[in-house]
């Protein structure tokens, strides 16, 4: 693949200057987004009017959701034209599995080229140098995968080697991340593109007092995709890296597998989310961070930096008490939940987006922090990270 042989990475061949190799770097980023803003004083009329619901009591505990979410505006693929070409959609106990993945099936592929393609713009080098790629989702179940039509949408060539993960919920970008991380620094010269998209439409029911969980999610999660590329080596010429990614961890809580659950039926996905989530992940959080923080001697959480995928404002909180944390640290989390909403594996995307305006205007102090996310198992995603000025 142009410009990427081994000699023009170690510095041989063409003399390009390039950074000093080792951990892989965070290179680029970009999203896409759905056309239809939602904004949260709407959302209560908007999804009660589409659900044909006139109940005042759903009404009264949508309301104090969408007050208590912290949420202003989100994306969403979901619209009234679309409800209107699909009425099965609003209606209670219709099987909607298969139009439900039609429409899945092409809002990933879209927004997440749209990311792709913003990325590839911001990093400045073509398609045709990407020699991986990652593809995050639990937006979508088909054969092949949407992996695939991706990298054929994007031009990347036939010999990219590809990688799915999938189902992963929130803890999926991060994961995605640690992925590539993997990748980029046991492959030389490797330039791996990560696509993480969502889309809520498999998850859109008409409230329901047996499905309470409903109406968190009306409250709370929007659609969209990111998209990073991650590589070892940069070459300063061409690229400009803002984070080195140090070390990663994965671990998962015994026994707590049934706090995050979600599954397919013929109606779309049932998802549950514990009361007692917030809890669970304060009981171990200290514990595993302090195992990332030990590779580089730091001792107090204040030290770092912080980029968390922002589940929802309980789990912020939780963490900020629990950590003792100064109130500016989940500063850009708490904005990215803001402005977008929990896109699930994508928002710690979005988190990152604000970490690097931060990092280039020299707001941030620190030079060490973490990236956070938990997804269902319950799964903890980490990885330490270093600014680069």
């Amino acid at each position: 693949m142009s410009g990427l042989g081994l000699g023009n990475i170690i510095g041989e061949g063409n003399g390009r200057s390039h950074c000093s190799g080792g951990k892989a770097k965070l290179l680029a980023l970009g999203k896409g987004l759905p056309k239809q803003v939602l904004h949260q004083d709407k959302v209560v009329e908007t999804y009660l009017q589409d659900t044909s619901c006139d109940d005042p009591a759903t009404r009264a505990k949508l309301e104090r959701l969408c007050r208590t979410t912290t949420v202003r505006t989100r994306y969403t693929v979901m619209s009234k034209e679309l409800l209107d070409d699909n009425p099965e959609l609003k209606t209670e106990g219709t099987p909607t599995l298969t139009p439900r993945l039609d429409i899945c099936n092409a809002a990933v592929l879209e927004l997440g080229a749209a990311a792709a393609r913003a990325a590839l713009g911001e990093w400045g080098r073509p398609a045709a140098d990407i020699t991986h790629l990652v593809y995050v989702s639990s937006s979508e179940i088909r054969l092949p995968g949407g992996d695939l039509f991706l990298a054929t949408r994007l031009g990347l060539p036939p010999n990219t080697v590809r990688t799915s993960l999938l189902l992963l919920g929130c803890s999926g970008g991060a994961a995605g991340l640690r992925t590539a991380k993997d990748i980029a620094e046991n492959n030389p010269g490797s330039r791996v593109l990560v696509i993480a998209a969502e889309t809520t439409v498999l998850g859109f029911r008409p409230p329901s007092h047996d499905r309470p969980y409903d109406l968190v999610g009306a409250a709370l999660f929007g659609d969209g995709a990111s998209a990073a590329i991650i590589g070892a080596s940069p070459i300063r010429a061409e690229e400009d890296p803002f984070l080195e990614l140090e070390f990663s961890r994965q671990e998962f809580l015994p026994g707590t597998d049934k706090v995050i659950d979600g599954k397919i039926a013929e109606e779309g996905i049932n998802f549950k989310l514990g009361r007692d989530l917030p809890e669970k992940i304060e009981s171990r959080i200290e514990g595993f961070c302090r195992t990332l923080m030990d590779k580089v001697g730091i001792k107090e959480f204040n030290d770092l930096f912080w980029a968390v995928h922002p589940g929802g404002p309980a789990i912020l909180n939780r963490l900020e008490v629990c950590l003792e944390l100064e109130p500016d640290k989940l500063k850009i989390s708490r904005k990215a939940l803001m402005n977008y909403g929990n896109v699930s594996s994508n928002t710690v995307f979005y988190v990152l987006e604000y970490l690097r305006d931060e990092l280039k205007k020299g707001a941030i102090r620190e030079e060490w922090g973490l990236i956070l996310a938990f997804g269902p198992g319950i799964t903890f995603e980490g990885m330490l990270v270093r600014g680069i000025n």
